[in-house]
């Protein structure tokens, strides 16, 4: 299966683990990238078993409203039963990298009001350490220079993404080569330097479960499962 093919299994399969929390009063949560849109196509084909949305960007809303799906603010919604959205990375522990479209904020925001967050990904996405894939930190922008200079003294290189404004109205730097042992840790200390609105690891709040797709089909992945297992990933 091609990379497409699979993004699509695995969105498929997502609507399918969440249809029994889709009632009419329920809200869910839904993430931002190319496996989302998948998601969101997908659950559009069920909107009238369900209230509406909680987007985690300006881009998903537009897509949510464009299949008739009502948007709701965050601040209007006391709890989300389920969160489904794409990753970078993801390692055993369900520790995600996020942010490759810049919406790591508002994603974690989303995440960490939701009841269940399902995380859906293709197989190259499995690590068994995180930082292959440059992990994206949000920053306020006179702050850029500053919070880099910090980055650097924990042994990242950072890169700023050039041209990139966060719905927030931020910057984005991508740090390259830090290595990342103690994904909690590492969120922490990062997230405490002044400047930084969040960085895009998950591990304070990581997937409740992960839908990973394969050539050997769908593999549904908690933590529980995956760290019972030595060798590969899954």
């Amino acid at each position: 299966m091609t990379q497409d093919e699979l993004k699509q299994a695995v969105a498929d399969a997502a609507l399918a683990f969440i249809k029994p929390d889709l009632k009419p009063e329920v809200i869910i949560g839904v993430g931002t990238g190319s496996t989302a849109n998948l998601f969101i196509d997908a659950l559009a084909k069920e909107k009238d078993d369900f209230r509406g949305a909680v987007a985690s960007s300006e881009a998903s809303a537009e897509r949510l409203r464009g299949h008739g799906i009502e948007v709701f603010d965050l601040n209007d919604v006391d709890s989300l039963a389920v969160y489904v959205d794409g990753a970078d990375e993801a390692n055993r522990k369900l520790h995600l990298i996020k942010g490759g479209g810049a919406a790591l904020t508002r994603e974690k925001i989303v995440a960490s009001v939701a009841k269940t967050f399902v995380c859906i990904a293709d197989e190259s996405k499995a690590v068994q350490t995180l930082g292959a894939f440059p992990l994206p930190v949000e920053v306020i922008p006179m702050a850029r220079s500053a919070v880099a200079r910090k980055l650097v003294k924990l042994g990242g290189n950072p890169v700023y993404r050039e041209g990139v404004v966060t719905d927030n109205g931020n910057q984005i730097l991508d740090v390259f080569e830090l290595n990342i042992k103690d994904a909690e840790a590492m969120e922490t200390e990062i997230n405490n330097i002044p400047g930084v609105v969040t960085n895009g690891l998950f591990a304070h709040r990581p997937a409740d479960v992960l839908l990973l797709g394969t050539s050997e089909g769908v593999k549904k992945l908690t933590v529980i499962n995956t760290m019972a297992e030595d060798g590969e990933f899954y």
